[in-house]
């Protein structure tokens, strides 16, 4: 037997034993008025005694892993007489009726705890299952463990890239903005030089040579989006020669006083549907102009 077992049969042998002893006194004491003494502890003795036998058997079947309904039927038998004896004797003991009546369940009560040390045995388990069994429960434990500090871990990790990328995100905004604030501040200072009469007269007499009656105008660099020359058919007009398109240049740059820039002279150029390389275009300009 073990320590584990003993946990719950020696409050079942203990309660028994005094369960026995008082129905034995019992018997005695109050049969004795009525018959010899032997005679009541023989009847008292046969009492315990058969309620013991029957106890013993089934401890018996319990161990060989048998039950009998029989066996257990004759002992809860044994067990409500006794308790049916001191119930009997609390009721017609003229002192300490109280007394006894209070301890007429023991019988009944050593009867369940013999039940419960027999649930105890039925499921009670071996060393190794039971380390089995903890061994199982802390692994889950681990694993639990272990999820919940790797979504927890996942989580921040999160956090902390959402914070890198937003604060990325911030500062490559705040510099396209000094950026874009920067180049309108440039391309207005531009525009006011260009568009100064006294600026824009001395940048064209550095930029280029000046001639009688020319003036050419000093075009402000490309920035921003530009619109795309549509191509045009393969069945256009043959090429220019070089006079007809320096001819051409200058009459589309003289159409409007002042002359038009070069750019304003590209545009209506191709927009009339004149076709000339960008090469052949600026050589005949800089023709005209000089």
């Amino acid at each position: 037997m073990n320590a584990k077992t003993t946990k719950t049969v020696l409050p079942a042998v203990a309660m028994t034993a005094v369960s026995m002893v008082l129905t034995l006194a019992v018997v005695v004491m109050w049969l004795g008025t009525a018959m010899p003494w032997p005679v009541a502890l023989v009847v008292g003795l046969g009492i315990d005694g058969g309620w013991l036998a029957t106890l013993a058997y089934e401890r018996r079947l319990a161990a060989q892993g048998d039950h009998s309904h029989a066996v257990t039927g004759v002992g809860w038998s044994f067990g409500l007489i006794a308790a049916g004896v001191l119930i009997a004797h609390a009721l017609t003991a003229e002192a300490s009726a109280g007394a006894w009546l209070a301890v007429a369940w023991l019988p009944i009560a050593a009867k369940a705890l013999w039940l419960v040390h027999g649930l105890w045995e039925r499921t009670a388990l071996t060393p190794n299952a039971l380390g089995a069994i903890r061994g199982i429960q802390q692994e889950a434990r681990d694993e639990a463990a272990v999820a919940r500090a790797r979504l927890r871990a996942e989580a921040t990790t999160e956090e902390t890239r959402l914070t890198a990328v937003t604060q990325a995100g911030a500062r490559v905004a705040r510099v396209q903005a000094k950026t874009a604030q920067t180049l309108s501040r440039a391309w207005s200072t531009l525009e006011t030089a260009r568009d100064g009469e006294d600026t824009g007269r001395a940048l064209t007499s550095v930029t280029t040579r000046v001639t009688p009656d020319v003036t050419p105008r000093w075009q402000l660099p490309v920035w921003g989006p530009t619109e795309p020359v549509s191509a045009f058919p393969l069945d256009a007009a043959p090429a220019l020669s070089d006079e007809a398109l320096d001819a051409l240049v200058d009459e589309i740059r003289h159409s409007e006083t002042p002359a038009l820039s070069y750019r304003e002279m590209a545009t209506r150029f191709r927009a009339s549907g004149h076709s000339a390389s960008e090469v052949r275009l600026r050589a005949a300009w800089k023709r005209v102009v000089a």
